[in-house]
């Protein structure tokens, strides 16, 4: 699911809430329930592969808006932009955990992987 197929679901709900697409997805902002409402409505569309997170600012606050600071990033956009490379992943770990597969471990230890072991896999 894309942005603008969520932000078109949103679009047809008809609520009073203002939708912003920006390059990591949409910032809804309106009143809290009826913000509350429709995430719960858009994730269901994909809920493993929907993520929320609160915003401190409205949309245009002088405090974050990069035009009032003379440009650049904002605060806190590379660790936005890190958590975002992360999603995909955690998407798939939850995938796994709603089909009852057995999620692997990650190796608590570094260890050498043996030329035999990786032969075996192709």
């Amino acid at each position: 699911m894309l942005p603008s197929d969520a932000a078109m679901k949103i679009y047809e709900s008809e609520f009073p809430v203002t939708v912003k697409e920006t390059c990591f997805g949409l910032i809804v902002s309106g009143a809290k329930d009826d913000v509350q409402i429709l995430v719960e409505q858009i994730r269901q569309l994909d809920k493993n592969h929907i993520f929320v997170k609160d915003r401190g600012f409205p949309p245009g606050d002088e405090r974050r808006c990069r035009a009032s600071r003379g440009g650049g990033p904002r605060p806190g956009f590379h660790f936005l932009r890190e958590e975002v490379e992360m999603l995909p992943a955690i998407g798939a770990a939850l995938d796994e955990l709603e089909a009852k597969e057995c999620v692997t471990e990650k190796c608590k230890k570094k260890c050498r992987l043996k030329t035999s072991d990786l032969k075996k896999s192709y």
